[in-house]
Parts: structure tokens; sequence; C-alpha cells
């Protein structure tokens, strides 16, 4: 038994233990589901409806550009470090102590949150709620797959979608309304009123169970320090990186060093110890690595494109985080509406033909906007949103179902930390490659553009005459000055074509990854035993 490992004891059950076992489903155990996943949704959320008001709680609390974005990245950092250690602390005080804990933990720390003074305040607020807001995540995976029978488990995960899939693309909607229309606090308060619901829906529905203490002598202690070392370190470089010219700063390259060394010592005592933290070995089991790896790539590009999109509507076409969240609400919507849809298509559809069809989909919607040009924003990017909507609803339920299919009981704690650690971290990957995929595209496209900008062409010359006559009309009055500012403008001119270009680099990206996703799904293994897709 690995320490991962989820008992019948330590979850509940609408019929006891082996209600997964049974077809009935109790009341009980779908209110239990439901509480856990809203929970989820609303740690999900919360990453991303921060993101889209940054800049605003920067200015109320004082914070400098550079520094402000630690008040996202502690909260992933403990987010991503507690998520893997969720599976075996729930052993140890009961998963119904600890999931109530730590809901009732997040609802405090958030609204906490609104009330922070200074930047320092904000980082350990944030920290703290990113650390409670983690454990939501993971423990509802796993009570999804261990307390619902097979035929109803796509039904659990469709719900876990909503959280997994509709919360990133919907964040930056609820908290750009909320920000624009009440102020950045909201966006922490918008967690009480759902976070009491899901708070009475646990306390109702997850039965006690006797805490098992002396499991922490028995703790793989080596696994659990080096996975926390080297995964902090490790998220660290990803959101600081790009700021800190990468390997250039002694920080970033010492950090780099640290959760290389750590990470590696990790694996290797995960697969040498009696009672590893975490059973790397299902990786090696051709459905379960093939789905991870597809769930990363996942990750890549829908946390990816939630960064990119809001990132190219303000800088290129001005948009303020109101307008950024209407356009971004058609990724969002939509699939609310489809996501429940999922489970009966998987019973009338091999589950990878949905998956194949899902990850198409959503690398055609990233296709669709490799041609950006100066006029391209909400008309233009609402067909490739929907598009992208429709493929993200339907790859998140069958992949999950497939790839956990064959997890055991004991192994579901490591399967649920694996599966949800690996898309964030392939979220945290994705955003660090396209900042700097960015920078590098802009400044070579910019290159490439000035080459055509000399004053050896007439069309240059021409360009900066009505410039220069330009801002002479409107009350420049030195000729000299006016020039200078036709350069200036002219300059401006290139590196905003240069950005554009530059973004449509990053779409083309996202869909290549997404096109190996989809080879990782072709190469899935239809299950022998999977009720509820169909396939027996």
């Amino acid at each position: 038994m690995t320490t991962s490992q989820t008992t019948v004891d330590a979850v509940p059950a609408g019929e006891g233990g082996p209600s997964a076992m049974t077809s009935a489903t109790s009341a009980k155990t779908w209110l239990a589901v439901i509480g856990a996943t809203l929970g989820a949704f609303m740690a999900v959320l919360n990453i991303q409806i921060v993101n889209a008001s940054l800049a605003d709680i920067q200015g109320g609390i004082g914070a400098g550009i550079d520094d402000g974005g630690w008040i996202s990245t502690s909260y992933l950092i403990a987010e991503i470090v507690v998520i893997p250690l969720s599976g075996w602390l729930a052993q140890i005080f009961s998963i119904r102590i600890y999931l109530l804990t730590n809901a009732f933990l997040f609802l405090v720390f958030s609204a906490a949150c609104a009330l922070a003074q200074d930047l320092p305040q904000m980082i350990v607020l944030r920290a703290v709620q990113g650390f409670t807001g983690g454990v939501l995540i993971p423990l509802a995976f796993t009570l999804i797959i261990t307390l619902l029978p097979k035929p109803k488990q796509p039904i659990g995960l469709a719900l876990f979608a909503i959280s997994a899939t509709f919360a990133p693309a919907i964040g930056p909607t609820i908290g750009g309304y909320l920000t624009e229309n009440f102020g950045w606090e909201y966006i922490f308060y918008v967690n009480v009123v759902p976070g009491a619901v899901m708070i009475g829906m646990l306390y109702v529905s997850l039965e006690a169970a006797p805490m098992n203490l002396s499991l922490l002598r028995q703790g793989d202690w080596a696994g659990i320090v080096t996975m926390a070392i080297g995964l902090a370190a490790l998220q660290t470089v990803l959101e600081e990186g790009n700021k800190d010219d990468w390997f250039g700063s002694p920080f970033i390259l010492r950090l780099a060093v640290i959760a290389a060394v750590a990470l590696t010592l990790f694996i290797v005592i995960e697969l040498t110890a009696k009672q590893p933290l975490l059973n790397l070995r299902i990786l090696f089991r051709r459905n379960f690595g093939f789905g991870v790896l597809a769930n990363f790539l996942l990750g890549v590009a829908l946390y990816g494109s939630v960064y990119i999109l809001p990132v190219y509507l303000s800088r290129i076409q001005g948009y303020n985080s109101e307008q950024i969240g209407m356009v971004l609400a058609w990724t969002g919507l939509p699939q609310l509406m489809l996501i429940p849809l999922v489970p009966q298509l998987m019973k009338r559809v091999d589950p990878r033909i949905v998956i194949g069809s899902g990850f198409a989909l959503f690398a055609a919607s990233n296709f669709m906007n490799i041609y950006m040009t100066n006029d391209y924003a909400a008309d233009q990017l609402f067909w490739p949103n929907v598009i992208r909507a429709f493929g993200q609803a339907l790859v998140f339920a069958p992949l999950s179902a497939i790839a956990t299919s064959g997890i055991e009981a004991e192994n579901a704690g490591s399967a649920s930390a694996l599966f949800n650690m690996m898309r964030n971290l392939g979220g945290a990957i994705g955003i660090a490659a396209l900042q700097t995929l960015l920078t590098k595209r802009e400044q070579y496209h910019s290159n490439v553009l000035m080459q055509s900008v000399s004053m050896f062409e007439q069309a240059t010359r021409t360009r900066l005459e009505q410039l220069t006559q330009y801002f002479i009309n409107h009350g420049v009055i030195d000729r000299a000055d006016a020039l200078h500012r036709a350069y200036v403008a002219l300059g401006k001119t290139v590196q905003k074509q240069a950005y554009i270009l530059a973004f449509s680099d990053t779409f083309y990206i996202l869909g290549a990854a997404l096109v190996v996703a989809l080879l990782a799904g072709l190469l899935l293994k239809r299950p022998e035993r999977l009720e509820s897709g169909g396939a027996h």
C-alpha cells in the first residue's frame, strides 16, 4: 500500500465503501461529489479571476509591476505543492476533517485577501489561500473515481470538467466585470456565498472516519521534502524567469539547479521507496501515461490561451478588464451548456473519438488566429472562441475516464495527484514559454520589418512627412520636434505590427501542442470495460 492510498474508510459512500462497485448511487454520495467539485471550481477560478485584475490589485496595495507578480506566484507555488500531498494527508486526518477544514480556511483567507494593506500581507495571504484551495482540486477528483460506480463516473468527471476547463475560461469575465463595476476587492468576496454552500454540502454528506495520525511516522518524508522544494523552485522559475531574463539571473539559475536536483531525487525516491508518497509506476501504464501527457498539453493550451488573449486585447486593442472578459465569455459560456451532454455522447461514441474531436477543434481554434492583423479584435475572435469552447468541452471528461479506467482504489490518490498536478504544471510551463516566445518573436519581427523601413524607400519618406505634418497641424510649432515625434510614431507602428505577428506565432505554437495532444489521445487503448462509454 502506498502512502497516497485512498482507502474505503477514507472516503464517504452513499451505501458504505462498496458503493463504487454498484450501479446504485445515493443522494448523499452525489451531494459529496457536487460539493467537492464546487470547491475545485472555486480554487481554479481564483487563479484566473485574480490574474484578470492584477494591475488593479497592484495599484490598490501599492505594489510595483515587477513585485506584483508574486500575488499570483505565491498562490500557484502553494497550490502545486499541496496537490501531491492531499491524498496522504486525507488519510491521516480523514477526508471529512481535512476537506472541511481546508474549505473553511480557503474562504477565510479569500476574504482576508480583500483586506490586505500591502504586498507582503497579500503574498502571505495568497500563499495560505493557495495551500488550502489546492486541496480542493485533487480530492474532488479522488471522490469521483472512488465513490461513483463506473457507469456514473463520466457524469462526475463532466462536473469536474467545469472546474478544469470552464473555470479558467470564465475567470477573466467574472474578474473583469467585478473589478470594473465594484472594485478589485470583490473578486475575493465572490467565493463567500458558493463557498458556504459547498461547506454545507460537504458537512452533511461526508461521513465521519477516525484520524490515523500514526501514518505521520510512516510518511515518505524524503519524498515530501524533495517534492516540495523541487516544485516550489520550478514554479518560481517558470513564473519569474521571463521577467528576470531566465538564466541571465543568478537567482533564477540557482533555483533551476535546485529544482532539477530535488525533482530528480524525488523521482528516484518514489521509484525505490516501499511506501512512496506517489506511485509513479502507474505512469508506465499505457492509458494513464498517455492520458497524463495529453492532459499536460491540454494545460499548456488551456492556460496558455487564457494568458495570451487578454494580453493581446489589452496591449494591441486597448481593451479594459471588462471588455476582455466579454470577449473570453464565448470560450466559457458555451462549455456550460455542452459539458453536461458529454456523458451521453460517450455512451454512443467511442470516447477516444470524442477526445480526438475535442483536441482537433481546440487546435483548429488556435490555427484560426495565426493571421492576425491590426483590426483583429472581438468580432474576429468570436468564432475561434466558440470553436475552442466546443473543443475544451469534449476533451476533459472522456480523457479522464479512459486515463483512470484501470486505476485501483489504492492508487486513486496517486492518480488524482499526478493527473491534476501535471495539468497545472503544463499551464505554468506553457505560460512561461509563451512569454519568452512573445518577447523573442517580437524582436525578430521588429528586425525584419525595420529592414523595410528605410529612408531610401519613398514610402517611408512619404509616411514621415505625413506624420510630421499631422503633428504640426495639431499644435507642434517646431518642425524638428514634429519630425522627431513622427519618427517615434513610426517606430511604435512597427513595434505594434511586430507584436501582432508575434501573437500570431504564439497561437501557432498552441495549435501545434494540441496536435501532439491529439496524437497522444490516438495512442490510448480502448478500455476493456468502460461501461459508461459503451465499451465492454
